[in-house]
């Protein structure tokens, strides 16, 4: 007869989420504390464990909450800023605007978000460009473009899931990368580029369904994606960690 487990022994999913939760609370905590001093030093452990102490903690908290050290806390800034954008979203009476106008200010808030931490995303970038953090960079961004197509109401799961994703990628990476250099006034010229970017994407969303194993048509698509090999030169030559 197969053992039974006791009360006692069952999973308790309460006790966990609230366990999970408390994890989330904490970590996002040390992330905005450490913030500050990303800017002038980089994402260090000695960044991590002053940002611990910031928010209230044993300097040990930072490795108990990052046993992944600082590509993990970077991992986790961009999934903070991917939630604060879908709260900010939230917010927002989207029913009257178009999907162009929707996918445009899901991009734009959350580098709105992130625009008093600009140096720190700079250094993010530096430190995802490493050959031992490759895989990182990719799966950030499309947790990004996935956050932010599902908080605009997008709700395909045909071929449709895919491309829209591929296509803001290159959307997010290429303005995030001008974002970081913008030094006009109230990031306009950003904005703008942002604008020419979704223009340029919606327009190949409306013929991509036409692409049906043509190479032709396929490698004419590329052209509107941001070269891998001029971005990896820029984020080597953002800075050092």
């Amino acid at each position: 007869m197969t053992d039974m487990a006791t009360p006692e022994q069952a999973p308790a999913p309460d006790a966990l989420a609230e366990a999970q939760a408390a994890l989330a609370a904490r970590k996002d905590a040390i992330l905005t504390s450490m913030l500050p001093d990303v800017a002038f030093d980089g994402w260090t452990d000695a960044t991590l464990r002053r940002g611990a102490e910031a928010a209230g903690f044993h300097p040990q908290e930072a490795l108990a909450a990052f046993p992944g050290g600082p590509v993990e806390a970077v991992c986790w800034f961009s999934d903070w800023a991917d939630r604060q954008m879908r709260d900010a979203l939230a917010g927002i009476d989207l029913s009257g605007l178009k999907v162009r106008e929707r996918v445009t200010l899901a991009v734009r808030k959350r580098l709105e978000i992130l625009t008093p931490h600009r140096e720190a995303v700079r250094r993010a970038s530096s430190l995802l460009a490493m050959p031992q953090n490759a895989t990182r960079g990719p799966q950030l961004v499309y947790a990004t473009v996935d956050a932010a197509w599902r908080a605009v109401g997008d709700a395909s799961v045909d071929y449709n899931f895919y491309t829209k994703r591929l296509l803001l990628a290159g959307v997010v990476t290429s303005t995030t990368f001008y974002w970081l250099d913008d030094r006009s006034e109230e990031l306009a010229d950003s904005w703008a580029f942002l604008d020419r970017r979704i223009a340029n994407v919606m327009s190949v969303g409306k013929v991509i369904g036409q692409v049906t194993g043509r190479a032709d048509k396929a490698a004419g698509l590329l052209a509107h994606f941001p070269s891998p090999t001029r971005f990896l030169r820029h984020l080597r030559g953002a800075g050092a960690v």
